[in-house]
């Protein structure tokens, strides 16, 4: 088992042996007796990205002359230009838009707020959906369902996900899964590749801690290569 799914069994046991105590079935303290997994958190999974042609195969597998594909065609952008969380496509709203300043307005986790600038290509395909692909409705958010009743979009897969599966579907695009995050990865990676330092990443992404930018440091492995020191008695 892996390090996290083995950190659930114990969390379980522990939970049971508290009950156990509760019930006088076995001694106090019992629960304290199952150990600690460790998980090293300098060494986290390297982040599985979508190749960046099979990203633009989605985004052009959908339909500009339909209205759900103008509005798959827009998330799929915002996921690809702007890395946005799924759960933040979901929050947008059209009070998020300034179309004056090119900003978007994002409600990201813990209530917090940030603006990123509005790409012309993203702009172009929100507008392209608001003009002729949004059905006409009281609900402020941004992207809304194509089936009754009309409203935000759902959370989870059932959202933002089922968009992302489809488009791959549709595309044929060989991807690691079918997940939302593998375009905010590509995003990150692609920035790496750029030149763009991991702060500049980290403030793109709005990660709250470096650590969790650091991870895409092992994702460039043509940079790596350079550093790499030879292996003793080897030519390199």
């Amino acid at each position: 088992m892996a390090p996290p799914a083995v950190k659930v069994v114990a969390n379980a046991l522990r939970s049971f042996l508290r009950f156990c105590e509760f019930r006088g079935e076995v001694p106090a303290g019992l629960g304290g007796s199952v150990p600690s997994v460790a998980t090293w958190t300098t060494t986290p999974p390297i982040p599985k990205a979508i190749a960046a042609e099979h990203a633009q195969r989605a985004i052009d597998s959908c339909n500009r002359l339909t209205a759900v594909g103008l509005r798959d065609r827009a998330v799929l952008l915002l996921l690809a230009r702007l890395g946005l969380r799924a759960c933040e496509i979901i929050r947008l709203t059209l009070d998020d838009i300034d179309w004056d300043q090119a900003q978007l307005r994002i409600h990201g986790k813990g209530g917090r707020q940030g603006l990123l600038p509005l790409p012309a290509d993203v702009g172009t395909a929100i507008a392209a959906y608001l003009q002729h692909g949004r059905p006409t409705c009281g609900d402020r958010h941004l992207f809304l369902r194509s089936m009754a009743p009309i409203r935000g979009l759902l959370a989870g897969s059932d959202g933002v996900g089922s968009i992302v599966r489809y488009a791959l579907k549709r595309a044929k695009a060989d991807a690691p899964h079918r997940g939302s995050h593998q375009f905010r990865h590509a995003l990150a990676a692609h920035m790496l590749r750029q030149g763009a330092s991991l702060p500049e990443i980290g403030q793109v992404l709005r990660h709250r801690s470096p650590q969790t930018t650091s991870i895409y440091a092992k994702v460039d492995l043509d940079a790596l290569r350079t550093v790499v020191m030879a292996w003793p008695g080897s030519a390199r």
